[in-house]
């Protein structure tokens, strides 16, 4: 049955969720009582990942891949979220620059959702992007189980431009599963590992599939967004022998557009590319870097359809985001180191190894609780502006990431910048990295590493802004 590009819309958004995929992929289900109004359930569920197989996973409304929710930038939307689960939890709207009350971490924002109970997030997102969702309580098991999301906030409507300019519009959620052959867990995190890289995993897959073919419609602008939602991993994507543009990185526009070569994303980062699609047949090969060699990931094949776009058809340009410029002439300059702090592994009372590896100029993050809220890494005055001097004094990659608001790389040791807003910024080895923003959100926001094992011994603080 023929269908027009509002419908290969919505359908690219299930593609791209492993809806059409394969006749065994999982359907999603989603209760939407309203435009943007959503319910969302936190259980114990089992995935088809590796074909034939079960996995015993943790799954947003039961499923993996989680369902993508739309919203709508400067709208609010609403997400009751349920927990089926048998332990606390909390959700992370990451990127979204958000009321602190919003923010989902335990304790320091909002109290745990313990099992059986409700929490309902409102927010309001100011800017359009691709982000992600995910909680911010055992973020080992309950990530690493399949707790992750995409969060797709569309462009307010203005006469320049329309998110349908795009003849389709694909989230690429990535995530490295630790799988045995028979779909059980392997270990989620091995001490050794998590002093170093990380734990890694093993089956790789896109929005839940191994190397997946996914159709888009022929010679067409279309939209594909990348999501890394791993514990671990950094991925360097390029196509192979194709042109494409680098449309956002972090849900922040670039104008104008640069050609697309490749580009790594650690662990909580994203990226938009426009590709314009070849002729109905032809496939466009997604590739991922290890070391030095790449490797096919997935597949984009052309199909003749309504939504196919004229050839003439320009490049769409998605408009920028209301930040405030950073004013550099009264910028104040904090330092921070991130180190290794060595082998000797404190212990808890029952004599239970509780693993620290990691420090933020020198502290290792120490954990809390609703009667013990450690200080901050930093005490901000509202409105000013802060250049963060980042000093990655580790072996090892790290992707930093601050809650609540979006910073600006300005330069780095280790690569050529031209200056770019994120909330996210992948350090590599002995980098040295400088960024600034304005302290214009108050709250008391999360500051870490995003490799989960990494957060969860001692590479997190937060900084208070008020």
């Amino acid at each position: 049955m023929p269908i027009n590009r509002r419908q290969f819309l919505r359908r690219g958004a299930l593609s791209s969720a492993g809806l059409y995929l394969s006749a065994c992929a999982p359907i999603s289900t989603l209760s939407q009582t309203g435009k943007y109004d959503y319910t969302l359930t936190l259980e114990a569920a089992p995935f088809e990942l590796i074909p034939g197989t079960q996995t015993p996973g943790l799954g947003f409304n039961g499923q993996y891949p989680s369902p993508v929710l739309r919203a709508k930038q400067g709208q609010p939307i609403t997400i009751t979220v349920i927990n089926k689960l048998d332990q606390p939890t909390t959700i992370h709207w990451h990127g979204i620059r958000i009321d602190i009350a919003m923010d989902g971490v335990p304790f320091l924002s909002q109290k745990p959702i313990m099992p059986g109970e409700t929490f309902v997030y409102r927010f309001t997102p100011p800017d359009a992007g691709t982000f992600w969702y995910h909680p911010h309580v055992n973020s080992v098991e309950q990530l690493g189980k399949g707790l992750v999301g995409l969060l797709i906030v569309e462009e307010a409507d203005s006469d320049q431009f329309s998110a349908d300019q795009f003849a389709a519009d694909i989230p690429l959620m990535i995530k490295n599963w630790h799988l045995n052959d028979d779909g059980s867990f392997r270990p989620l995190s091995i001490p050794r590992y998590a002093a170093r890289m990380g734990t890694p995993g093993n089956y790789e897959t896109i929005n839940g599939q191994h190397k997946p073919i996914i159709e888009v419609p022929e010679n067409s602008w279309v939209r594909l967004r990348f999501a890394n939602v791993d514990n671990t991993l950094v991925y360097k994507i390029r196509l192979k022998d194709y042109d494409a543009r680098l449309l956002s990185i972090d849900a922040n526009p670039l104008q104008p557009a640069p050609e697309f070569k490749q580009h790594a994303i650690g662990a909580g980062m994203r990226f938009d590319l426009a590709v314009r699609t070849p002729a109905a047949g032809e496939t466009v090969t997604v590739q991922n870097g290890k070391g030095k060699l790449f490797f096919d990931f997935c597949t984009l094949k052309s199909i003749a359809s309504p939504a196919s776009q004229d050839h003439q058809q320009p490049l769409p340009t998605p408009p920028l985001n209301p930040l405030s410029e950073p004013d550099m002439a009264n910028a104040e300059t904090l330092k921070f180191t991130f180190e290794w702090e060595g082998a000797i592994t404190p212990a808890d009372d029952q004599g239970k190894a509780k693993h620290k590896f990691w420090t933020i100029n020198r502290r290792a993050w120490e954990g809390m609780s609703k009667d013990s809220i450690p200080a901050p890494l930093a005490n901000l005055e509202f409105s000013k502006t802060y250049v963060f001097d980042l000093k990655n004094n580790t072996p090892h990659h790290h992707p930093i990431h601050i809650h609540g608001i979006m910073f600006k790389v300005l330069k780095s040791t280790k690569k050529n910048i031209e200056p770019f807003f994120t909330d996210t910024v992948l350090m590599e080895k002995n980098e040295r990295v400088k960024i600034a923003f304005v302290a214009d959100n108050p709250g008391r926001w999360m500051y870490h590493c995003h490799v989960i094992e990494h957060m969860k011994t001692g590479l997190m603080g937060y900084i208070e802004i008020s």
